[in-house]
């Protein structure tokens, strides 16, 4: 069963976005990577990128194709996860942890515009694990 973790938000696209000290962790979900496959090459914006809410800020090569993957949210790149650069594999073994892509300063928008984990859920034919 895919988990999808009632703690965040969702895009139609497969990211996850995370409030985390009034900045935006972003990712992509468990159900993503397990569409991808084995996850071989990360390529994401260094901090100081702005970035557009729908636009690519990154992409995921897997062994089966190569994905972009789109910003949650507009704002501006603070960090992001050379970790997953390095070790692209996270992602698969860790979606929702230590396979986090970016951390995004807001411009105005939160995340609440976003859909919630039961309508992700209804998006992509699962239904949650003990929710």
């Amino acid at each position: 069963m895919v988990q999808v973790p009632n703690d965040r938000r969702y895009t139609s696209e497969h990211e996850w976005a995370k409030e985390d000290d009034g900045r935006i962790l972003v990712g992509i979900t468990e159900f993503a990577q397990d569409q991808l496959g084995d996850i071989v090459f990360v390529g994401l914006p260094d901090p100081g990128a702005e970035v557009k809410a729908g636009e690519p800020v990154g992409e995921v090569e897997s062994t089966k194709s190569v994905s972009d993957v789109y910003s949650p949210v507009s704002g501006r790149v603070v960090d992001k996860n050379t970790e997953v650069e390095q070790t692209p594999e996270l992602v698969n073994s860790d979606p929702y942890g230590r396979g986090w892509l970016v951390r995004i300063e807001p411009a105005d928008e939160g995340i609440e515009q976003l859909m919630t984990a039961d309508a992700y859920s209804g998006l992509i034919g699962f239904e949650q694990e003990g929710h």
